[in-house]
């Protein structure tokens, strides 16, 4: 089928990684899937939530946010509502979740590393361009740890990225676009790692059921679109890891 941007059904958005993007945080980059930019700052704080302390374990989270211009019209931003949006509050734990199943917290010590994700243009996909480039900035933050003297190996299992796939007019496509995101008739978000381990799978029949057959299709999009993530997080890093 032809493409609303002109890509076969298995290709992905062009990809770019930008490093010390931000020149405060520990780890910063701007990730940029096609239209869709995405600002993520890890911030390392020594401590770690009520829950944890004692434990000598650490913790990663994430927060979230869109500029209100971002899209197409302005979104009025969370903090005029005096709360969360449920759309941000679900992605950004989703994001914490997917950084956590890579992380050796009990290595990392009793100290918190915050991702923020913000969105400064979107054309779909924000939430995986948020998890692929996160992951990023949580590696430059720890590198920065490791050379304090802190640890003398990171403390991660793998790397960690995410894309979206779906079911377009009948057809499996990856890497939605907004325009083919808000018509798919079957939306999928795919978390893996590095090894082709699953570590999240978001799904729905937006407009019907779907095959496993057209599951299967899906998820050999989605094996190709986080081989070729997970190629770019490497040359941005280079042999951190």
């Amino acid at each position: 089928m032809r493409r609303y941007d002109g890509r076969q059904p298995e290709e992905m958005r062009p990809v770019t990684i930008t490093k010390d993007f931000i020149k405060y945080p520990e780890g910063s980059v701007l990730i940029e899937c096609g239209d869709t930019k995405v600002i993520c700052n890890a911030t390392v704080e020594e401590g770690v939530p009520p829950f944890k302390k004692g434990s000598g374990s650490g913790w990663v989270t994430a927060e979230y946010s869109m500029l209100p211009r971002a899209t197409n019209t302005r979104g009025r931003r969370d903090v005029s509502k005096l709360k969360l949006s449920p759309r941000s509050a679900e992605i950004q734990r989703l994001v914490g979740r997917a950084l956590r199943s890579v992380t050796d917290m009990d290595a990392l010590g009793e100290r918190t590393i915050t991702i923020d994700c913000d969105v400064i243009q979107a054309d779909g996909g924000t939430r995986c361009a948020s998890i692929t480039g996160g992951f990023v900035a949580l590696v430059l933050a720890l590198d920065k740890l490791r050379q304090e003297g802190i640890f003398k190996k990171l403390p991660l299992r793998g790397y960690v990225a995410a894309v979206s796939c779906g079911m377009v007019n009948d057809n499996p496509l990856l890497d939605l676009c907004y325009v083919e995101d808000s018509g798919a008739q079957v939306d999928f978000n795919f978390i893996m790692d590095d090894k082709g381990n699953i570590i999240e799978l978001q799904g729905t029949g937006e407009e019907r059921p779907f095959s496993k057959k057209e599951m299967d299709a899906m998820y050999a999009l989605a094996e190709k679109g986080i081989g070729e993530l997970i190629a770019a997080q490497k040359e941005t890093i280079g042999d951190l890891l």
